[in-house]
């Protein structure tokens, strides 16, 4: 099983699994930005590599005040953590819900693990297939004003495998409820004017509300591990007296810093993105799949009916192919019908559908 550590990506696994080098897959499992790291990145490895016999700045100031200066707000609004996982964890343990936590299934699994991990207990509002996985308001409202209401809700904006963003007055109607929300904005940055879409500023203003973001998404770097969270200065206090210390080594401070200045990369992938990820969705529908809005750079499918190849064992045909997808079953409120995709250079997505072709030929 490709998601035997639970998240897609795993090349090591997949090169045990089927015998092949691990850079000869073309990874659909996992939603990078296929452009690669931006070329500052490999500046930076080239420049400031004789620094590493120096400690990482403690309280990653550099990268938290550039992080600052771009959203708006202060600098004590910003923790930087190891990937927006550690942050996940860290808003659980910092926040302690006695009234458990709120979730929108199919969901990340890390805000179950996190929630479980801490003896949280779990309140899930389904979304469903025939509502193309948008997420209910009626739903979260009525579960939020229940018996067993949750003290934190913990929700992807776009949610991870669906691919939606959580309308804004969903979120502030949750927080007059005085529930605390974490919304999880991983992927936003493939969303085009995100800067009107995010609740950063929001969280500063509200001590009920934290953003999480990562950086390794977007700017394709997910190997040094980076993210940041942004509320008010005391949650953002109690998180920082959790974390480990020098949880942000300096590769990924400066690396961050320099990401943040590409301008002309986020424009190139955003504009990208709009066009591939319309064909892709064409190209996948043409095979019969059922394919879900999304607005960033994965897609959720349903296979064909009435074959009978399910999620499995068609990741097993693919990988012996060379290419890997994501067996979205693993995600609580799905089955076996149900593949995750990210979206590539369109060489790699032609890959994809000239494989799904053949193994769907072959039932």
């Amino acid at each position: 099983m490709l998601e035997r550590y639970g998240h897609g990506g795993d090349l090591v696994t997949a090169a045990g699994l089927f015998g092949i080098a691990a850079d000869q897959f073309v990874d659909f499992s996992s939603n990078m930005n296929p452009f690669g790291p931006p070329p500052v990145v490999q500046q930076v490895l080239e420049t400031k590599w004789r620094e590493l016999d120096q400690y990482p700045d403690p309280a990653v100031r550099g990268l938290r005040s550039k992080l600052a200066a771009r959203h708006g707000i202060g600098s004590d609004n910003v923790l930087c953590g190891n990937g927006a996982a550690e942050l996940i964890d860290l808003a659980i343990r910092a926040l302690r819900p006695n009234q458990g936590v709120g979730l929108a299934v199919p969901c990340f699994g890390e805000y179950t693990d996190a929630a479980h991990k801490y003896g949280g207990s779990i309140v899930k509002v389904p979304m469903l297939e025939e509502e193309s996985f948008r997420l209910s308001a009626k739903r979260v409202l009525e579960a939020a004003a229940g018996h067993d209401r949750p003290g934190i809700w913990m929700l992807g904006s776009p949610n991870n495998p669906t691919g939606m963003t959580v309308e804004r007055e969903l979120v502030l109607k949750l927080l007059d409820t005085g529930a605390f929300v974490v919304i999880d904005e991983a992927f936003l940055d493939f969303v085009p004017h995100e800067e009107a879409v995010t609740l950063v500023q929001e969280a500063v203003r509200r001590p009920n509300l934290l953003v999480i973001r990562s950086m390794t998404k977007f700017y394709a770097i997910p190997g040094i591990r980076l993210g940041y969270a942004a509320g008010s200065a005391e949650t953002i206090a109690k998180m920082r007296a959790l974390q480990t210390p020098w949880s942000v080594n300096s590769l990924a401070q400066w690396i961050g810093e320099a990401v943040l200045d590409e301008e002309t990369y986020a424009k190139r992938t955003r504009n990208w993105l709009a066009e591939e990820r319309q064909w892709l969705t064409g190209a996948l529908e043409g095979l019969g799949c059922k394919v879900f809005d999304s607005v960033t750079n994965y897609l959720l499918l349903k296979l064909p009916e009435p074959c009978s190849l399910e999620a499995a064992e068609l990741q097993k045909m693919m990988g012996q192919r060379g290419v890997l997808i994501r067996d979205a079953s693993h995600f609580e409120g799905l089955n076996g019908r149900f593949i995750r995709v990210a979206v590539k250079l369109r060489g790699h997505n032609e890959r994809l559908i000239q494989a799904l072709s053949e193994c769907l030929r072959q039932r």
